[in-house]
């Protein structure tokens, strides 16, 4: 499977994921016990390939009331796959005692109502906005025109590229759309890369340059900031060799990725 394919199916793979409610009521003098065997049953759970992701929510009004969601691959993979497979029987025997309990127990399909709150910032805002990122490209390119190993691949460069660079960063991590107004699209930042035969050694320098020059542009260092930003510089540097290569084609017209917290955007060949 080449990277991009790769890319295309880790942000694919959910879309036929379904949803498993369990509603328990739980007497106080029984929670205790209740959340142990949970805990111990989860790991069948995370051992599950069917299995998704898993929470375990304690009602704040009435501590009676439990609510377990399981994320399945589908509906069929939970009751013909998870259900008889050799992980169950040891799920089933922490749970058991706890079946009487159960309020109800359904599938529910995921609908296309949904969304982030605006309590969770976009990786734009939280790297500091626009300044944050000409800081960025302004520091990476003055890394990249005395390095031995990318001087050349960058040879020419029109004075305005690294600010162009800057909005198209801005972009992807859900700033203003100021990239696609005045440049274009996705096929337009990749034809930059056409011919120029960039290589692995030369890919991984790049990737850490501008992690160089994020530290030196005060871009935030906590790990899920850091995460995120890496995801996508690594996706981004490998689709830059890609189409650089000589069996790239250029991508049909689409619009520029937007990268999101731990979740990489849809790839559009």
């Amino acid at each position: 499977m080449t990277d991009t394919a790769a890319s295309t199916a880790a942000t694919t793979g959910n879309a036929g994921t379904v949803i498993e409610y369990i509603r328990y009521r739980i007497p106080e003098e029984r929670s205790a016990e209740f959340l142990a065997a949970y805990t111990r049953a989860a790991a069948q759970l995370a051992a599950s390939p069917h299995c998704v992701d898993y929470e375990l929510a304690r009602c704040e009004e009435d501590f009676a009331h439990f609510v377990l969601r399981i994320t399945w691959t589908s509906t069929q993979d939970h009751l013909e796959g998870f259900r008889t497979c050799d992980l169950f029987p040891a799920f089933l025997a922490e749970i058991r005692p706890y079946i009487a309990d159960i309020e109800e127990m359904r599938h529910y399909k995921p609908t296309s109502v949904r969304g982030r709150g605006s309590a969770v910032p976009t990786l734009y805002t939280w790297a500091g906005g626009a300044e944050a990122f000409s800081r960025l490209t302004e520091a990476f390119y003055a890394k990249v025109v005395t390095d031995g190993l990318l001087a050349p691949v960058f040879a020419g460069l029109a004075p305005e590229h690294a600010e162009h660079v800057a909005l198209w960063l801005a972009e992807v991590f859900g700033g203003p759309p100021a990239y696609s107004t005045t440049q274009g699209g996705h096929g337009h930042m990749v034809a930059k890369h056409f011919g120029r035969g960039i290589t692995e050694p030369q890919r991984r320098r790049w990737v850490d340059l501008i992690q160089d020059a994020a530290d030196e542009a005060g871009l935030p260092t906590d790990a899920e900031f850091r995460s995120a930003f890496l995801a996508y510089i690594e996706w981004g540097t490998r689709l830059a060799v890609y189409f650089s290569g000589p069996d790239a084609k250029p991508p049909a017209d689409q619009p520029v990725p937007l990268w999101n917290w731990g979740a990489a955007p849809p790839y559009q060949g």
